[in-house]
């Protein structure tokens, strides 16, 4: 079958595809991309470094995409193999060099000038290296060697299958996020961590600084557009009062400039650019006195889209920047106001177009661990029987240290997209996949960040936890529910599907919920569908919706775009017209 690709795969610059700063919230002035053309070569695991190289790999497109200029399966027990050079420039002289990577799945080893510099595992965090000692005048050699068990392992990886079927997705292995070098001083900033709070007017500057920090001084500048607010000494842990404060919402996408420079001894050592945005999420209560969820302290009906962002050439990896862009646009444009990321962490710069095209974000962990089984995963929560998830072995989490791994990578995900100005909702666990104690580690996250939503158990094995009541309902029909005192949403549903010829992964193999034969018959259906089922429970105590999805995914045809980008299977001026009737005001204005 031909190959389907988007729009962009003939714009990627195979020499340095995905050129942007990578790190929209910490950006330095200096810095180098290390994406393009590498030599690869697959051995057995079981091999520490490589004697040799068999072609070349683009990176950072994972070996299993065409974008890689690979296209191959990578197994277990074999490891992949990178190797490039690199030669820094004047910015780096006396500076320390720090070695990026967006995200590397799954286990990986790096080399510098066949030293080891440093060892990571985990398939979707951003990590570094400090590898100034082991660089030298001249050409430098980066070696970087990546083992992936997907499926057959027990680690978080998502939708990712060996053998992919239905709603279960190519593996992506390897590099897949941009890989980069910076240079900074010894005492530079780590990390900041900005909290807005709209009642105070005020946004909070928690500075992480290394080197120096007993004498370093840190100034702040915060600008309102070409204004500037602010302009002063912060310590390490302070707030600044932001005068005649400008809400950011999807309907005003208002963000403020902040720029930090820390001086030692009067010299000056680091400048970062970032943003921050004034908003506030929270759960109220309605003027009926009904639980809701609250954008800038009022109701704020959420209407969602599950996306699983991914892309025909380039797996989990979007081909350029406009992709993205393309996708979150082309949403809101529609009426949607909320994306669900789902079961994926997506590269900073794709929060960061949310964050200023103004889309809210409800964030899922990556799962792990084994499927539990269509008789836990399909028949038990169809019949309504709630199981407790301190069953581990039954979740397949029988072993402690799979349970910590997830953990630590939870909150590493909790603290890596903390500043991301759009995300309203964090969720742990889906559907029972990989679940336990979600009661528990719903109160802890909640704890790590007060100011966000948490969907403890989206969809199934409801433990009565924070924050939300949350159902996934296909085929069948919403059920009337119980109000627990919860905000209730329908956090997946629909995935009303239909094949179009030319624009589909497989067309023999196509999987769908409830499969339409045109795009007439599928507009209607998507117009009774939320005219029958949403529409009348808004009023009554629905809060937001997540449907089923922003584009199709290789087998999975249930998208409103095709997989390819180029086909909107449902008319755009229906999902506009119903999109406009779904908030609190609308539908009070026509009872």
């Amino acid at each position: 079958m031909k190959k389907i690709r988007t729009r962009w795969f003939d714009k990627v610059d195979r020499e340095c595809p995905l050129p942007e700063y990578p790190r929209p919230q910490l950006v330095r002035e200096n810095w180098i991309n290390l994406n393009g053309t590498y030599q690869y070569c697959v051995t057995d695991r079981t091999v520490d470094y490589p004697r040799s190289f068999d072609g070349e790999i683009t990176v950072p497109f994972s070996i299993e995409t065409e974008l890689s200029g690979v296209c191959r399966p990578f197994l277990p027990l074999q490891r992949l193999w990178y190797k490039r050079s690199f030669t820094l420039d004047d910015s780096f002289k006396n500076k320390l060099c720090i070695l990026h990577f967006g995200a590397v799945d799954w286990k990986c080893v790096v080399y510098v000038n066949g030293r080891l510099a440093g060892r990571h595992t985990g398939g979707y965090m951003p990590f570094s290296f400090d590898i100034t000692d082991y660089i030298k005048d001249g050409e430098n050699i980066l070696v970087v060697g990546v083992s992936d068990p997907t499926d057959m392992g027990w680690q978080q990886r998502g939708k990712q299958r060996l053998k992919p079927h239905g709603f279960w997705y190519t593996a992506t292995s390897g590099i897949w996020q941009t890989v980069w070098l910076e240079p900074v001083s010894d005492t530079h900033i780590t990390k900041i961590r900005l909290t807005p709070d709209i009642d105070s007017s005020k946004i909070s500057i928690i500075t992480s600084l290394s080197g120096c920090t007993d004498k370093a001084v840190i100034k702040a500048q915060i600008s309102d557009g070409e204004n500037e607010i602010f302009f002063g000494e912060i310590s390490q842990n302070d707030f600044v009062i932001i005068p005649e404060q400008k809400l950011w919402s999807p309907e005003s996408p208002f963000l403020y400039d902040l720029v930090l420079n820390v001086y030692v001894d009067g010299v000056l050592c680091d400048t970062v650019k970032s943003y921050f945005g004034m908003r506030k999420f929270h759960i109220g209560r309605d003027d009926k006195g009904i639980p809701r969820l609250f954008l800038n302290n009022e109701p704020y009906f959420q209407r969602g889209l599950l996306d699983q962002g991914y892309y025909c050439e380039g797996g989990l990896t979007p081909p350029t920047d406009e992709a993205m862009i393309f996708d979150i646009r082309t949403m809101k444009e529609l009426g949607f106001n909320m994306l669900r990321k789902h079961i994926k962490v997506e590269p900073a710069r794709w929060y960061y177009h949310c964050d200023r095209l103004g889309m809210l974000v409800w964030q899922d962990m990556i799962s792990g661990g084994a499927w539990i089984g269509n008789l836990r995963a399909g028949v038990l929560p169809t019949l309504g029987i709630r199981v407790s998830d301190d069953n581990y072995n039954a979740f397949s989490r029988g072993k402690s240290e799979w349970r910590e791994n997830f953990k630590h990578e939870l909150f590493e995900m909790l603290d890596t997209l903390y500043n991301a100005v759009s995300i309203y909702c964090w969720v742990p666990f889906n559907e029972g996949w990989g679940q336990f104690d979600a009661k528990k580690i719903a109160d802890e996250v909640k704890s790590f960040d007060p100011g966000r939503i948490v969907d403890h158990a989206s969809g199934w094995y409801d433990q009565g936890g924070r924050d939300l009541k949350s159902m996934h309902k296909y085929i069948l029909p919403v059920p009337k529910i119980k109000p627990d005192g919860r905000p209730f949403v329908i956090s997946e549903f629909g995935g009303y599907s239909h094949v179009i010829d030319g624009h589909v992964f497989d067309n023999e193999k196509s999987f769908g919920y409830r499969m339409f034969k045109d795009g007439g018959t599928l507009t209607c259906a998507y117009r009774k569908l939320m005219e029958k089922q949403i529409i009348p429970l808004i009023d009554r105590y629905l809060c937001a919706f997540v449907y089923t999805q922003v584009t199709d995914v290789e087998l999975e045809v249930n998208g409103i775009l095709t997989y390819d980008r180029e086909i909107m299977k449902i008319d755009a001026e229906t999902i506009k017209e119903l999109n406009n009737k779904m908030n609190y005001s609308e539908v009070k204005k026509g009872e």
